[in-house]
């Protein structure tokens, strides 16, 4: 009995060696991150003190890690928020440390996405609550295919979406 236990175990160690290491078919696939956006009618956005709801296109929210959810009512008003914290220091954010996650809206499909894996759109026709603004979008064809549709000169990744821009985007250059 005890030779048939060995001899299995050993025809098992031989099968699962020689399993082609390219076939990922027996591995598990990572989970993707889901982001999750809760407000209500109440909920106003920071930056402008506007209710959110109204424009579900642009909303946007960062998570900081002293459990504050701060949500704005477009990406324009989120880097605001992001490159001058301390304008808002009841947040309690002092550097990019503090900022737990941030999420932005697809404008296409109103899905939460990662802000940081998102393509920003720069000068379109579509105008958010806070004016002249950057529609997000999870691909980078999905943001091509809306400025075939609506305009745009630049298409920005979060990274290089930069504190001038949105200057710019407000007339304070």
């Amino acid at each position: 009995m005890r030779k048939i236990i060995i001899g299995f175990f050993l025809v098992s160690l031989c099968i699962y060696a020689n399993k082609d290491t390219n076939d990922t078919t027996w591995q598990t696939k990572p989970i993707a991150k889901s982001y999750t956006l809760n407000y209500d009618k109440n909920t106003t956005g920071l930056v402008r003190n506007l209710l959110i709801y109204k424009n579900p296109k642009w909303i946007s929210k960062i998570e900081i890690r002293n459990g504050k959810t701060v949500y704005f009512c477009s990406p324009k008003s989120m880097f605001e928020f992001y490159f001058y914290p301390g304008r808002w220091y009841e947040m309690g954010v002092r550097s990019e440390k503090d900022f737990n996650q941030i999420v932005v809206t697809d404008f296409n499909t109103l899905k939460p996405i990662d802000a940081k894996k998102a393509f920003f759109v720069y000068g379109s026709k579509a105008i958010s609550p806070a004016g002249d603004d950057l529609p997000a979008f999870e691909t980078k064809d999905e943001a091509k295919k809306f400025v075939e549709n609506y305009g745009g000169s630049r298409i920005f990744t979060f990274k290089n979406v930069s504190n001038g821009l949105i200057k710019l985007l407000n007339n304070s250059i």
